[in-house]
């Protein structure tokens, strides 16, 4: 039996030069998480685009872009049961 791999949204800005940007990025490679960056200026009050996740991450390190889409990620989360850490 083929088991699918954890999808996770990171919620931030990811900015190459920031080092916790990179760290997240290679820790959740280590275990062998796939994942993908949400920028918060993409995201709205009830945002559909954060449903292929199968856990969000509120990126550490980050001076967000939209502190209302940050919100509005975990804002979802919680209304969903979706699994959520904020660093």
């Amino acid at each position: 039996m083929t088991q699918a791999r954890v999808q996770i949204g990171i919620v931030g800005d990811f900015d190459p030069a920031n080092r916790t940007h990179r760290f997240t990025n290679e820790a959740l490679e280590h275990v062998g998480l796939r994942f993908e960056w949400v920028p918060t200026d993409a995201l709205g009050d009830s945002d559909e685009r954060l449903g292929a996740y199968d856990g969000i991450w509120i990126a550490p390190a980050s001076p967000y872009r939209s502190m209302d889409g940050a919100l509005a990620a975990i804002r979802y989360a919680r209304e969903r049961g979706v699994p959520l850490v904020g660093t």
